[in-house]
């Protein structure tokens, strides 16, 4: 976590605030079982760790969820500008398409950015990711 701390803060300088989020990412990717690197990487690409991000698709929060997950797997009320919401449905999402991918990273990526066929996306979450994220174990 001091590691992770020390690279998130040049988007957020405030520790306490840097903790709390990197505490939320941890247990949301335990939770999907999802490695933390990856959904740091995630983040990273959509939002720059903005929980109050929107993109011109309509996408929202730290994961750029689109709105229509609410209906899909929580409730119209839930909140995607919500840290703790977004990470949950973010996470949920990603790992739904890992499995419908057979573990195809770079599949499961193009899907969650509505782009499966193109590389892009995905290149970019993994240059992210080797760049930035990567912690050799």
């Amino acid at each position: 976590m001091t590691d992770m701390s020390r690279r998130l803060t040049s988007y957020l300088p405030e520790t306490p605030q840097r903790l709390a989020l990197l505490e939320s990412i941890q247990r949301e990717s335990l939770r999907a079982s999802l490695d933390l690197q990856l959904v740091l990487s995630v983040i990273d690409v959509e939002s720059r760790f903005t929980s109050r991000a929107v993109s011109s698709a309509g996408a929202e929060g730290l994961m750029q969820v689109m709105p229509f997950w609410k209906k899909e797997i929580g409730r119209d009320s839930d909140d995607l500008f919500d840290p703790d919401t977004n990470l949950r449905y973010g996470c949920t999402i990603l790992a739904w398409y890992l499995k419908v991918e057979k573990g195809d990273i770079t599949r499961a990526l193009a899907r969650y950015n509505g782009s499966l066929g193109k590389t892009g996306y995905p290149e970019q979450v993994m240059t992210r990711w080797d760049t930035r994220w990567w912690i050799d174990s």
